[in-house]
């Protein structure tokens, strides 16, 4: 099934495609916390794309995007718990510099795996570190953000069968597993 083209978007049957479950979505966003800091961004030359309804980005913001259509401009605010989720205390820890190999790095910033029993490692990241004492959170470093995204549609499109076997967007040049 092919799309027509009119005016720049993108039309089935004489209607403009709105983002649904399994439509790969390009866009360009703004990503701003509460206090306005830019926290990161795609522009128009190198669109985030996504495969829409596999839960490939915050739920706030995908649940918020459906409906739009190519050439939207919406700004969308995804409180905390709808984005990284609130922050748990429990995943903040301080462990003794000792617990991590020698030849560790052992800076505020640096992140890392470990098992703790799940059924794959955890990604933690250094916080602090006060002599033999390591602080460690296991948080998204964006847990506990209340978030604004600035999006713009750029494309929507059908997902390819293989798309859809893989559960994501390959984008533009095809297939890419980085």
């Amino acid at each position: 099934m092919s799309g027509l083209c009119y005016d720049g978007r993108n039309l089935y049957k004489g209607i403009a495609m709105k983002i649904e479950d399994g439509k790969v979505v390009g866009l360009t966003y703004v990503l701003t916390n509460a206090a306005g800091e830019e926290l990161d961004r795609a522009e128009a030359s190198d669109l985030f794309y996504y495969l829409h309804g596999n839960q490939q980005i915050v739920p706030g913001l995908e649940s918020r995007l459906a409906g739009l259509k190519e050439g939207d401009k919406e700004t969308i605010f995804v409180p905390a718990k709808e984005g990284y989720g609130e922050v748990i205390p429990g995943l903040q820890m301080t462990i003794d510099r000792a617990e991590f190999p020698a030849d560790f790095d052992v800076k505020p910033g640096v992140s890392f795996s470990a098992d703790v029993g799940l059924e794959r490692p955890a990604q933690f990241r250094v916080t602090e570190v006060q002599g033999s004492k390591v602080e460690i959170d296991g948080n998204h470093p964006l847990a506990g953000e209340n978030l604004s995204f600035a999006v713009e549609i750029k494309e929507i499109r059908d997902a390819t069968d293989e798309e859809k076997a893989h559960g994501h967007a390959h984008g533009p040049g095809g297939h890419h597993h980085g």
